[in-house]
């Protein structure tokens, strides 16, 4: 055989399997990203609805006298899925937006004994505007998860696996809540809208 056929033939299987660590190394970066970006997305739901619950408390503070301690549990609740948000610790997280959602639900099932704070027209803007940022972040969680969850099975899968753990492509974790918090998104049920 001739020795020119052996390097052409030699240099094509090089070139090939070249090629094929670049598509896969691309393909992990691009679903590292689509995590990163799915993220994004929650964050930026989650950042409104921080910045929309201290109205809500303060609309709410006018009207609920005695009430003191659901508005705290709201305000405390918040500050932890703020400092979970932060640190992108999705456990924390989690059990921040359960302690969060069930502030919430305690606050508007309370609002209810409240004639005057049902009709006051901020209160029902902001009960509208986060019960809609709690659907866009349930529907943007499940977005996430699945992004996580490609990004989780391709890098345990072989041959992407090798190059993961070469690059330090790392897992993600996934933003799961209560089960009661998955049944009942909505806080507008609360009120019948």
């Amino acid at each position: 055989m001739d020795p020119l056929i052996v390097w052409v033939v030699l240099a094509a299987i090089a070139l090939v399997g070249i090629i094929y660590v670049i598509v896969i190394y691309n393909n992990l970066v691009r679903l590292k990203h689509n995590v990163s970006k799915a993220w994004s997305n929650i964050d930026v739901l989650l950042r409104q609805r921080h910045d929309e619950l201290p109205k809500l408390v303060e609309t709410c503070r006018r009207y609920m006298q005695h009430e003191r301690e659901t508005l705290e549990r709201v305000i405390s609740a918040r500050t932890a899925v703020g400092q979970a948000r932060e640190k992108k610790d999705m456990a924390a997280l989690s059990g921040a937006e359960s302690l969060l959602r069930t502030g919430l639900g305690q606050l508007f099932a309370v609002a209810e004994q409240y004639p005057e704070l049902r009709a006051d027209a901020s209160f029902q803007h902001l009960r509208e505007r986060i019960t809609g940022l709690e659907n866009a972040i349930a529907d943007r969680r499940e977005f996430y998860n699945d992004s996580v969850n490609r990004n989780n099975i391709r890098i345990e899968t072989f041959p992407d696996v090798i190059l993961a753990r070469f690059f330090r492509f790392e897992s993600a974790d996934l933003l799961e809540f209560d089960a009661e918090d998955t049944a009942d998104v909505s806080l507008g049920s609360l009120f019948g809208s």
